[in-house]
């Protein structure tokens, strides 16, 4: 079913006029614009209780309380502006407006300076009641600005603000049209590279979906979500840390998949100045990856992150074929060293690339966007097929074109073969097991991961069959 995008004014009015909701606006820094439409469009009366800007960061810190960080744009400062906010609504006007849908709007807001050295980010957040008898429900989100004006990256923030509230009342019934409105009349102006859904008229929505729409429906190209399927954001926890990635299909993970992220990872903490305590460790999974069929199967990204969570990894979802797209996006949170793990055929058809670039003359930049001097690529090997021959980093066939450059990478070791692996296990591939397990054929399950294999058998991830269970009478 299509849906019809509206205008920013509209949505404001149509909220004004609907006397079963009332709230609060607050917003700091420069997220100052997302009241302004609603006094503007008439009947606000109808919907603000009150409005409120704490501008001043000592004044701020007196009503809300400071931030160990010292940062004024992050998670946490958000979540103590609703949690103050609504309790003061609730408290005040519970009795006297009993029917009334309370919500709390809050954002914090860092738009471009003067010299332009902050590209502009904010966190907005709702808590909102969709049923006057009933606990509130909240979104939260972030959003990189993308117009290159101050006052156009305003302006945007108050058009997404009216979006998010409009979407809450009004396509709250169906999620993926609740996340496409929020581009209203605002595509190619604003990334939004994190929601966070939760609440009581929302308790069987899975956040990993969320993450998933985020992507596909292009409102970002990168997304991530923890071990318990709640969505992060990578300023929170990334902030100029070491980041290794392992890129996979994880269709489903297998033992080889652990053990390329076991010795990958560990060889990576022996980086000089790389700790247990400075690093993380990132599963992707792309939407190349995901379309590979031809159609996105909602469910399979499901069942896969099912097992990387449960084996406790961050998962990435991205629309990143290309490694430059995650480097560049990672390198907005000045990630000290980047690693990326990768098979030994998945870096043949990288080097593939970049000798179409020597064909097309583009060799050193195609190169240098790549392995940048904090981007280091870790090689898993690989059986050759028919020779069964150890293939790797080290004795890759690199086209002709391309093998100075290639050998001076590997010199340098920014692109290094993996240590330690289970030659054991190479044998193993993700599409055999599959295949395996669909019908349940004996030797799936010594080719997983224990957990996996108890996970896969208990909620039939990857259309493992159904077995209905039999009773004595």
């Amino acid at each position: 079913m299509a849906r019809q995008a509206l205008e920013t004014e509209q949505k404001a009015l149509e909220i004004n006029l609907n006397q079963q909701i009332y709230g609060t606006f607050a917003e700091i820094g420069a997220g100052q614009e997302v009241a302004r439409y609603f006094f503007q469009v008439g009947a606000a009366a109808g919907t603000i209780a009150k409005t409120m800007s704490a501008y001043d960061k000592i004044y701020s810190d007196s009503i809300y309380g400071t931030e160990e960080s010292g940062r004024y744009v992050c998670e946490s400062r958000l979540y103590k502006m609703l949690d103050h906010e609504y309790e003061l609504m609730n408290s005040r006007l519970q009795k006297e407006r009993i029917d009334t849908n309370f919500f709390v709007f809050a954002d914090t807001i860092a738009a471009m300076n003067y010299t332009k050295t902050i590209k502009g980010d904010g966190w907005l957040g709702i808590r909102f009641q969709l049923d006057p008898n009933s606990p509130p429900n909240e979104i939260v989100l972030h959003t990189r600005m993308l117009d290159n004006d101050n006052r156009l990256q305003q302006q945007a923030i108050g058009i997404l603000g009216v979006n998010l509230l409009y979407a809450c009342y009004y396509y709250n019934d169906n999620a993926e049209f609740m996340l496409q409105s929020l581009l209203d009349n605002l595509h190619g102006r604003i990334a939004i590279d994190m929601v966070r859904i939760s609440g009581p008229d929302f308790k069987d929505l899975d956040n990993r979906w969320v993450a998933l729409m985020l992507v596909k429906n292009k409102l970002t190209d990168v997304a991530l979500f923890g071990p318990n399927g709640n969505m992060l954001h990578a300023s929170e926890f990334l902030y100029k840390k070491n980041v290794m990635v392992v890129r996979g299909s994880f269709r489903p993970t297998t033992l080889v998949n652990e053990d390329m992220i076991k010795v990958a990872y560990e060889q990576f903490r022996r980086s000089p100045e790389v700790t247990s305590t400075n690093s993380f460790l990132l599963a992707e999974i792309t939407m190349d990856n995901l379309l590979a069929s031809g159609e996105l199967d909602e469910r399979d990204f499901l069942d896969r992150a099912e097992l990387l969570c449960a084996m406790g990894h961050t998962v990435v979802i991205s629309d990143c074929e290309a490694h430059q797209k995650l480097i560049k996006y990672l390198g907005n949170y000045k990630v000290k060293k980047l690693g990326l793990v990768v098979g030994v055929k998945q870096l043949l058809n990288v080097l593939d690339d970049k000798f179409k670039a020597f064909q097309n003359g583009r060799l050193l930049s195609a190169f240098g966007e790549l392995f940048t001097t904090n981007v280091k690529m870790y090689v898993y090997p690989a059986l050759q097929e028919g020779s069964g021959d150890l293939m790797c980093a080290n004795n890759l066939p690199v086209p002709e074109g391309i093998k100075f450059l290639y050998q001076h990478l590997l010199d340098a070791h920014q692109i290094e073969d993996i240590q330690g692996f289970n030659k054991e296990i190479l044998h193993i591939w993700s599409k055999t097991v599959l295949q395996l397990l669909k019908t349940d054929e004996e030797g799936w399950e010594k080719m997983v991961p224990e957990k996996a294999a108890i996970l896969i058998r208990e909620k039939c991830l990857f259309d493992f069959p159904y077995k209905q269970m039999e009773f004595e009478y």
